[in-house]
């Protein structure tokens, strides 16, 4: 073995966090069957396998190559996890600073999504002097950042986020947010997040979001509607449940939908769970989904007139134009 390789390795088994990390036991998460628990756990895994060859290759190449033997399914989550790794990379001292932009311009810029939430999950692991900047990111997709910093902060801190204090995340991110729009983007993480928590069991992760106020329920049950979408886990019945539960919020809980269906065609990671969750959740087909995503996407990143971020309006536009708002004007379910 070559000493670059055995560098490897040692980065690779010393940074990489252990697998049972991402147990659905160890982290005390609802077990809904057995199925739900092995969707999980192999969604943590691909994450740990993504971050390993990251950090251990630091090669941006050969994590290209390695994504592309991860199945479909799962090759998202991966990406995420090489994000947060080259991330990792990019923040240590006497190394080259850029590959997650080397990455993103590359391959990697089709897993743009996972890969910008993976970057929140670094962030979450380093000290605050060494976090990127936010102005170094596509200004209209850096809110992603928080969501996985959001994500990170209740998958691994549930006590105090999920079941406790429930506290919201004010991280002042450099350039500074003047309205506090990070709060809402780490909430959709969250939300996010409560789909595992609840093991892929939609009546549980209605269950744990409603626990928070409700000022805060709209970015939640968006972040619920792209976990359900983009990770999976339950058939369109149990789906029903939360177009059901959400009730003024289904917009919201559409909108996030849309949003997993955009990104898993982008990446080419279309897989059958996300037909099924589109059309029950978004109330169309995933390539309609996407199509509205990209339809309605602002051709600025700037805030407007009050503030709002670009992202926000590209959200609300989003939830606005799939036939869900439509059916909920005209009385719909």
């Amino acid at each position: 073995m070559s000493v670059s390789h055995a560098l490897g390795a040692l980065r690779r088994r010393v940074m990489t966090p252990n697998i049972s990390e991402t147990r659905v036991a160890t982290r005390g998460f609802h077990v809904k069957s057995p199925e739900a628990v092995s969707t999980l756990e192999t969604v943590g895994a691909s994450f740990l396998d993504g971050f390993g060859e990251a950090v251990g290759s630091m090669s941006v190449p050969d994590v290209e190559v390695f994504l592309e033997t991860v199945p479909p399914r799962f090759r998202g989550f991966a990406a995420e996890g090489a994000g947060m790794g080259l991330a990792v990379l990019d923040a240590l001292p006497m190394t080259r600073p850029d590959r997650v932009d080397e990455f993103l311009a590359r391959r990697g810029g089709d897993h743009v999504y996972m890969v910008l939430v993976g970057v929140g999950w670094a962030m979450a692991r380093l000290p605050r002097m060494l976090w990127p900047r936010a102005d170094r990111f596509d200004p209209m997709l850096r809110w992603l950042v928080l969501d996985g910093y959001g994500f990170h902060q209740a998958y691994f801190h549930t006590d105090s986020y999920v079941h406790g204090a429930r506290p919201e995340v004010h991280l002042g991110w450099e350039p500074v947010d003047p309205h506090g729009y990070e709060r809402r983007a780490a909430d959709q993480g969250i939300g996010r997040a409560l789909w595992f928590v609840a093991g892929t069991d939609p009546a549980r992760a209605v269950e744990l979001l409603r626990a928070y106020p409700g000022h805060r329920h709209a970015d939640l049950w968006a972040g619920i509607g792209l976990a359900a979408t983009y990770a999976g886990g339950s058939d369109a019945s149990e789906l029903g449940v939360l177009v059901e539960a959400a009730g003024p919020y289904r917009t919201d809980l559409a909108q996030g939908s849309a949003f997993a269906a955009e990104a898993r065609l982008r990446a080419g990671l279309l897989v059958p769970h996300v037909s099924t969750a589109t059309e029950v959740l978004a109330g169309t087909d995933p390539r309609s989904a996407s199509e509205v995503c990209l339809r309605t996407r602002p051709s600025t990143a700037a805030a407007g007139a009050d503030g709002e971020p670009a992202y926000e309006t590209w959200r609300r536009a989003i939830g606005a134009a799939l036939p869900t708002a439509t059916s909920r004007a005209a009385g719909g379910f």
